[in-house]
């Protein structure tokens, strides 16, 4: 069996699974945000139940329309966080402790590897950087599950993803992926599931692999999975301090002659810099391949680049530069945890003695929600995951995805760069 089939047998309590096998498994963490957890916490309240399946086991993060953008989020936000203190769920991150939800977790040790994890978010497949299995479903699965505990599953084929050497400069994982989605396409996965394996995974950083991960759901796959090594237990290690989860992991391999829909192979150290163009994440160029585009509006941040990796990067490419005097940079760290630690290593200041904007950690712009709502016409540079029309405003507004090292780069020129043409 595949890693993954492995990890869904186990909670399955079964010997082995196939793919196509419907099963129902325990889960180890569910979770959803303030526009998942409201249609969620009202299915469940039809089921007339008065606990949760398991106080511990379920978390609630305000990410998306928070701080409260207006008097609707406002009341979906209280609506959560009265459910959340009546029920006595424990993990529930209020304004000032929350973060973006799929960085916040892995922080705090709620998530390890060989768990399976369901979110009512289409980005929950981020943990399959730790060896996890997660993956989104809809809001209704989620009420049953903080009912039950369980949810049903068919069992999902399996692509393999072998990668090779070690990544060039200003190169990093989400070029990675916008190159493989670029190739197999946003349906390329469909139901699937991409294991990422090779030599060149020990490269890769905790910070890389949960972007890669990240964004398995724009090729369409049900989940993303990577190894666990040396690197994950490091890290697993230091987030299990928080004291949220003490539990022993269990760590799940694929067998050698484990069956797979497809297989891949790249070399980390033939990839350059990726631009998706609007309006799917699939349109992918390399930077040498890319127009003299003029942009508006640059965002760095969101549960795909908000981390301390993709804050020191920026910051690196600032350091001694302004902002282009027509465009707007707005940057938002994933978890007040990662603020602190760009803030004490003199990234917040590197990014606004350059002009920049930084904000309190929100999903907000990604989605067209808050905090850099796109005008009519408007161009924007982002390091969020997906470009769709209208994704991040109006309709006729653009949206370009790239890595922060491209997003700062184009930030200083005004128009879709390279780092190296800031930095030589």
């Amino acid at each position: 069996m595949t890693v993954t089939e492995k990890i869904l047998a186990a909670h399955a309590g079964l010997d082995r699974v196939k793919p196509g096998q419907l099963i129902e498994a325990q889960c180890d963490m569910a979770l959803a945000n303030d526009i998942t957890a409201p249609l969620a916490i009202q299915e469940f309240q039809k089921l007339g139940i008065d606990r949760v399946w398991d106080r511990g086991r379920i978390a609630l993060v305000p990410d998306h329309f928070t701080p409260n953008k207006d008097i609707k989020s406002a009341e979906q936000a209280r609506y959560v966080r009265e459910f959340a203190r009546g029920m006595g769920i424990v993990h529930y991150f209020e304004v000032g402790e929350m973060g973006i939800e799929h960085a916040l977790l892995p922080e705090k040790g709620l998530v390890i590897p060989g768990d399976l994890v369901i979110g009512a978010d289409s980005h929950t497949c981020t943990y399959g950087a730790l060896g996890a299995f997660s993956t989104g479903v809809g809001s209704t699965d989620l009420a049953c599950a903080m009912a039950t505990g369980k949810a049903w599953f068919r069992v999902p084929e399996s692509i393999r993803f072998t990668l090779k050497g070690s990544l060039s400069k200003w190169v990093s994982g989400k070029d990675v992926i916008l190159k493989i989605i670029g190739d197999i396409g946003v349906d390329g996965a469909r139901y699937m599931s991409m294991e990422f394996t090779g030599e060149g995974i020990e490269k890769l950083s905790m910070d890389n692999r949960f972007t890669i991960a990240n964004m398995v759901i724009e090729a369409g796959a049900k989940n993303g999975i990577f190894p666990v090594d040396e690197q994950t237990r490091r890290y697993v290690a230091s987030s299990m301090k928080e004291g949220k989860r003490k539990d022993q992991y269990r760590v799940f391999e694929s067998d050698h002659d484990a069956p797979y829909a497809g297989e891949y192979e790249y070399v980390l150290d033939d990839i350059e810099p990726q631009v998706a163009y609007p309006h799917l994440p699939e349109n992918v160029r390399g930077i040498s391949e890319t127009d003299e585009i003029r942009i508006h509006q640059v965002v760095i941040g969101s549960c795909t680049n908000g981390r301390l990796e993709d804050l020191r990067v920026c910051a690196e490419i600032l350091k001694g530069h302004r902002v282009h005097r027509e465009v707007r940079l707005l940057i938002f760290p994933a978890t007040q945890k990662i603020y602190l630690e760009a803030l004490r290593e003199g990234l917040i200041e590197t990014m606004v003695e350059a002009g920049a904007a930084v904000s309190t950690p929100t999903c907000g712009p990604c989605l067209g929600g808050h905090m850099g709502v796109l005008a009519k016409g408007e161009v924007a540079v982002s390091t969020t995951n997906r470009n769709f029309v209208g994704r991040m405003g109006h309709k006729e507004s653009e949206v370009y995805l790239a890595s922060p090292a491209v997003a700062a780069a184009s930030a200083v020129t005004g128009k879709i760069s390279s780092p190296e043409e800031v930095m030589k």
